[in-house]
């Protein structure tokens, strides 16, 4: 699952790194990409990620894996659908969203209302562009941006996502954050709360550290995918 404001595009660097290895299936989360006509509430979320759960075929392990918005629809998923994941990776969603913590959020969800979407428009392209070369980031873009859902989003994740969502989970987690992440600054607190859990850093990398480093982001889930495989019943 993508991250806010962009859709399953997000993901376009790792499709060619990945697709050879393991089956892929992208999640545009409601009021994003395919789904940008529904209303984003972290409920509608758990629903449309055990839909896109319940089409692997019987017998195959899932790892489900999301980027910050999308890593807190994952954490909500995962704290209510205990035994259908074998895994679960949470990249760039490390930040504990109550108190001092939730000023990333609040600030994320008012920048987007102050400029309106025309004007965000132009500064994500412009930014994107420059820290991206075109190849890389152009077809992130042409995805869309979807800046709607985003206040409701982060009321959403400021509400009810907390590092004791993960308490009850027995497989694998990984919290994969950029070197320069802030949002990585609660990873302790997942850890206590997780005992399955462990971290990683994507050196040189930011918050968008799937766009930062593509290939280490792809080595990291392809190392996890192993671990994954390796501790399952029968390996």
């Amino acid at each position: 699952m993508h991250g806010s404001r962009l859709s399953g595009a997000q993901w376009a660097p790792q499709v060619p790194l990945l697709r050879d290895v393991v089956d892929l299936t992208l999640v545009d989360l409601p009021g994003h990409g395919a789904r940008a006509d529904e209303d984003f509430t972290l409920e509608r979320c758990v629903a449309v990620i055990d839909e896109a759960v319940r089409a692997v075929p019987a017998g195959i392990p899932v790892v489900l894996v999301g980027h910050s918005l999308g890593g807190f629809a994952a954490m909500a998923y995962a704290a209510t659908h205990a035994d259908t994941l074998a895994g679960l990776v949470l990249a760039g969603a490390s930040a504990t969203p109550t108190g001092p913590g939730a000023a990333v959020y609040r600030g994320v969800a008012a920048l987007t209302d102050r400029l309106g979407p025309d004007r965000m428009t132009r500064v994500n392209d412009r930014v994107l562009h420059r820290l991206y070369p075109a190849d890389r980031i152009d077809p992130v873009i042409a995805g869309g941006y979807y800046f709607a859902p985003t206040p409701a989003a982060w009321r959403e994740v400021m509400a009810h996502c907390r590092p004791s969502m993960l308490s009850a989970v027995h497989y694998p987690v990984l919290l994969l954050n950029g070197q320069f992440d802030q949002f990585r600054l609660g990873t302790r607190a997942y850890l206590r709360a997780c005992p399955t859990a462990r971290a990683e850093i994507v050196r040189r990398a930011s918050h968008l550290s799937n766009l930062d480093q593509p290939q280490a982001f792809a080595d990291a889930l392809l190392r996890f995918v192993g671990e994954v495989a390796d501790s399952a019943p029968g390996a």
